[in-house]
This record gives structure tokens, C-alpha cells and sequence, in this order.
């Protein structure tokens, strides 16, 4: 009988541990349901990528219209297109980046760099241009140190094909700004790694 009762109780063990274990496809499940809440509580507008690309590649942000990119799978609003020009075909340069990092599953702000007193942070990413694909690498800054990678979110770079990345010069002139909300498959590490969906609104200039 004592016998007995032991295998009910691996047994039981067994099963409540497989309940407990999660796959990627539970994560992937989570991940969509975090998104979906963070743009209805945030009353975020999405818009497809075929509206976009009729509006001249803009989201209007009195609407709070964010554009849902089909390739990405990344949500972004332009809020401001830059001043300058956009990354040329073949063009390598260092792009300056400040920063707010908000992880959506734990409602709260992971990193940033976009505050007045850290004045002297900026990450700075050095970034190519191949034939619209876009690839780079941090050469320093708090991402570096924070996910202990040089790689840049493939979700960073998206924005690149829509805004400008020159330095302001005039009173006229702004630095590109973009929000973006990033699914684990275009984030850093950890993202990857633990499927994390995290926003972001991050400024864009090239380095002097």
C-alpha cells in the first residue's frame, strides 16, 4: 500500500511539473496577449502597412497611430521624420541614439539614457546600408554593458528606412524620433532568449 501511494505522489509530481513547464509556443501566446493589452491601454490606433505606405510612410500621432510592419512584425509611430538626409545605399555612418526601454510584460522602464543628467551617455550604433537592408553593431553606450552584446535589435533599425538621420543645425531642424514596440524575434538578448516584447522611444542623429 506504501508503495502504492509513492508512485501516486511521482506521479502527481511528474504532471504538476509538466503543467508548470512552458513552451515557446505558451511564451509566443503570452508575448501576443502583452502586446494586444499594451495597445489598448495606451488607445494606440493600428494602422497596416498598405495605409502607411499612402499616407507617405507617416502615423499620425494625435491619433496615436502606430504602423504595424508586415516583415518585422514591429509596431512603430514616426514622431518626428529628421532632419538631414536618410542612410544612402552603401552607406556606413555612426548613429547617436537616447533612449527609454519599457519591458511590456513587466510594466516597467528597463534602461534608459534619455534623461538630461546622464548628458554625457549616448549609445552610439555604426550602422550600414545594403541595398535597404540594414545591419549594425553598438560601438559603445549602456546596451553594451546591459545585454553584454555589441549586436543592435534588428528592431531599431527598422525605423531607419523612414527617417532622417542628420544633426540638427537650425532652431528648425530635430533629431528623428520614433516609438516602437519590439516582439522578442527583433529584440536584444534577453528579449530572445526569455520571448519578451518590449517599447521604446529612441531619438536618431548622426555622430559629429
Amino acid at each position: 500500500m506504501k508503495k502504492i501511494v509513492l508512485i501516486a505522489i511521482a506521479i502527481i509530481a511528474v504532471l504538476t511539473s509538466c503543467n508548470d513547464y512552458e513552451t515557446y509556443g505558451d511564451k509566443k501566446e503570452k508575448e501576443r496577449n502583452a502586446i494586444s493589452k499594451f495597445v489598448s491601454d495606451n488607445n494606440i490606433i493600428v494602422i497596416d502597412e498598405d495605409q502607411f505606405l499612402l499616407k507617405g510612410a507617416t502615423t499620425d500621432t494625435t491619433r496615436n497611430e502606430f504602423v504595424k510592419l508586415n516583415k518585422s512584425g514591429v509596431y512603430m509611430q514616426i514622431v518626428r521624420e529628421g532632419c538631414g538626409e536618410k542612410l544612402k545605399d552603401g552607406e556606413t555612418a555612426n548613429i547617436c541614439c537616447r533612449f527609454k526601454e519599457f519591458s511590456i510584460e513587466a510594466d516597467t522602464i528597463t534602461l534608459y539614457n534619455n534623461s538630461d543628467i546622464l548628458s554625457a551617455t549616448v549609445d552610439v550604433m555604426r550602422v550600414t546600408n545594403t541595398s535597404g537592408t540594414f545591419s549594425g553593431s553598438f560601438t559603445k553606450g549602456i546596451m553594451i554593458s546591459a545585454y553584454s552584446s555589441a549586436s543592435v535589435p534588428a528592431g531599431w533599425l527598422v525605423p531607419l528606412a523612414y527617417i532622417k538621420i542628420g544633426r540638427p543645425k537650425s532652431l528648425t531642424d530635430e533629431k528623428a524620433k520614433v516609438r516602437l514596440i519590439v516582439p522578442h524575434s527583433q529584440g536584444h538578448t534577453i528579449a530572445a532568449q526569455d520571448v519578451l516584447p518590449y517599447y521604446y522611444e529612441i531619438t536618431y542623429e548622426k555622430e559629429a
